[in-house]
């Protein structure tokens, strides 16, 4: 399993540092001909997996990205619809007109023009 943390630079940093320790450790007890201890192998092996893990986050980080248009664009994917709208069938044009109740503009201004001519002709009532 990949070790997953935040800052690879300062796990490996601290690893480096606690590697050193016993490397010097085994230095001063027996010499630099000794073999490497435990401890010092498994600090070797995380650094090694720390290493790993920084490279491929690096070859990660240069693959492109989305950029913040095509994330909006290509945000809303419209689903196929199952089935057509039926069209309504078209009506005859005669047949679908119904009478103005009003008849004609022309017949509706003049009843209006009548009623504006009535009512200026007719005597006015007195204020009270």
């Amino acid at each position: 399993m990949p070790i997953r943390i935040a800052l690879p630079t300062r796990k490996i940093s601290a690893n480096g540092q606690a590697l050193h320790r016993a490397m010097m450790m085994r230095i001063e007890a027996g010499g630099a001909d000794k073999e490497p201890s435990e401890a010092e192998a498994a600090l070797l092996e995380e650094r090694r997996l720390l290493k790993e893990e920084r490279e491929k986050r690096k070859a990660q980080a240069l693959l492109p990205r989305p950029s913040a248009l095509d994330r909006l664009v290509r945000t809303h994917h419209p689903q196929a619809k199952d089935k057509p709208k039926v069209r309504k069938e078209t009506q005859d044009a005669t047949a679908s007109k119904k009478p103005n109740p009003h008849g004609t503009r022309a017949e509706k201004h003049a009843k209006k023009a009548a009623a504006l001519d009535a009512a200026r002709r007719s005597p006015k009532k007195p204020a009270k």
